[in-house]
């Protein structure tokens, strides 16, 4: 009977989802329809009855049946009553109700994802790979002066003109353009004007518009090995040929053999290589951008981190030194300001920012006008060098803790311990291991006590050399850092049996 089918459906569909009765009946109804109880043509009974069947308002029931007519579901005949609709789609012979299907027991439906969609679900996840606090807690955003970035975010948006609500096709809020150039130019040798500063909403977004605009499907882009997880799913995502080549402790190391697989895009970290911290020399910089002056090819220049250099002097971009424009730089706000901004900056060639800046707008729709500004006074004013002064001296203090705490099982104590790579700037280090060493086994273990580290050879693409920890200290307290550093150090002197 029609009646005990609905109010099992809406028990149902009450205890599970808690929905309003008007939206339990129209989901009841819809149910019935599309599982053939109600079939095309066939009369429903009048919101007076059914009402008084289901023992609800006829407010409600007439409620649920207006919203099905709405959508196609039902017809009303004058003088005649309200009848099933002949196009509402009947259920498939043998095949089970959509809500009654479960997925795989690995989650991801069979059949529903292209070939590129589970590479992107399955390979090189962030929550395997982001460089978290290696301590147990939320991110630490301390040295953020929050109350004056809200006071700055509430100005403009009080004063906010209707244009400022609405995309931008310009590349960005033009302030924060310059003031972005004004700061590149001085603090990081970059040779730009404002006019070729493109604002996105972080190193993700303009790693793919680069990879879209600058390269088609199937181009092959060389990547540093061991990689920065991001920039891989990014290449995947846009359908690029990833070729892995080695770093070393001089940087990116191109030999002959990789010449023959001869790339569109070169994509590197030169001034702190993610994940191992390695800077680029100044031979390998020449020697790159020789090579991609050779193939033809582009270089992108993740500049991720660079404000926070704690030993010797700051390293100059690589795009200082394109005398060609094949350089594309990019950066981010995230690492000073706190990550969830999501405003990231993108300096392209002169004769290439109409075309970046018309795709920008027609891809990305960007917008957030409001922040931008916000953004732009904070920079103007001063309050960026200052926010970044005190980041540093709080983040060279964690790093100093950790570094404390690593150094009774280092190489200088044991002849075949472990040494430290990447030190000397961002917001992680690497420890590096001996061969011999299962770094993921030990990342393993020491998760059992509550720390997050990653295993170096998950960044790996193609070699297999590679063993050691990656450790984030940006976002643990200092006092987390002093107690659990020895925990640390502890794991890896059992693991080396030292």
């Amino acid at each position: 009977m029609l009646s005990e089918f609905l109010l099992a459906e809406m028990s149902r569909l009450g205890a599970q989802d808690a929905l309003p009765l008007h939206r339990q009946l129209y989901e009841a109804l819809r149910r019935a329809m599309l599982d053939g109880k109600l079939g095309a043509g066939e009369r429903l009974p009048s919101s007076r009855d059914l009402a008084q069947d289901l023992k609800l308002s006829r407010n409600t029931v007439v409620a649920a049946i207006n919203q099905l007519s709405v959508e196609g579901y039902l017809a009303s005949r004058v003088g005649s009553g309200t009848y099933v609709n002949d196009n509402v789609p009947r259920a498939t012979p043998g095949r089970p109700a959509r809500q009654g299907s479960n997925p795989p027991a690995s989650g991801v439906p069979a059949g529903r994802l292209s070939v590129r969609g589970q590479a992107l679900a399955t390979r090189f996840c962030a929550t395997e790979l982001e460089v978290q606090p290696f301590t147990p807690g939320i991110a630490d955003f301390s040295a953020f002066p929050l109350t004056l970035w809200q006071r700055l975010q509430n100005k403009h948006w009080r004063m906010t003109y209707p244009d400022m609500l609405d995309y931008n096709d310009s590349g960005g809020y033009a302030p924060l353009r310059r003031a972005v150039a004004d700061y590149l130019r001085v603090f990081r040798s970059v040779h730009l004007d404002a006019d070729q500063v493109v604002i996105t909403s972080g190193t993700q977004q303009s790693i793919e518009l680069c990879a879209r605009l600058l390269a088609d499907h199937g181009d092959t882009v060389w990547v540093e090995d061991p990689a920065y997880w991001g920039a891989v799913k990014a290449f995947m995502a846009t359908g690029l040929k990833l070729h892995p080549v080695p770093v070393d402790e001089q940087g990116i190391q191109p030999s002959t053999a990789d010449s023959a697989q001869p790339p569109r895009l070169i994509y590197v970290t030169p001034s702190h290589q993610y994940p191992t911290g390695a800077v680029m020399s100044l031979p390998r910089r020449h020697q790159l951008l020789a090579t991609a002056r050779v193939h033809g090819a582009w270089v992108l220049e993740d500049d991720y981190d660079s404000e926070y250099r704690f030993s010797g002097p700051p390293i100059s971009s690589l795009e200082g030194l394109d005398t060609d424009g094949r350089v594309f730089y990019m950066g981010t706000f995230s690492k000073v300001l706190y990550p969830g901004l999501k405003i990231g900056y993108l300096v392209v060639p002169k004769p290439l920012v109409a075309a970046f800046k018309q795709a920008h707008y027609d891809l990305n729709r960007p917008g957030q006008m409001p922040v931008q500004a916000a953004l732009a006074e904070f920079i103007e004013m001063g309050h960026f060098t200052s926010a970044l002064r005190r980041a540093r001296q709080n983040y060279g203090e964690r790093r100093q803790c950790l570094l404390e705490a690593l150094k009774p099982v280092l190489r200088d104590q044991h002849p075949d311990g472990p040494s430290i790579s990447g030190a000397e700037q961002g917001l992680h280090l690497c420890l590096r291991l001996p061969s011999s060493v299962d770094d993921r086994a030990l990342a393993q273990r020491i998760a059992q006590q509550g720390l997050t580290v990653r295993p170096l050879s998950a960044y790996c693409l193609a070699r297999s050399d590679l063993r050691g920890l990656v450790i984030g200290y940006g976002y643990a307290p200092l006092a987390e850092i002093a107690r659990c550093g020895p925990l640390l150090a502890n794991a890896v002197r059992q693991t080396l049996g030292s």
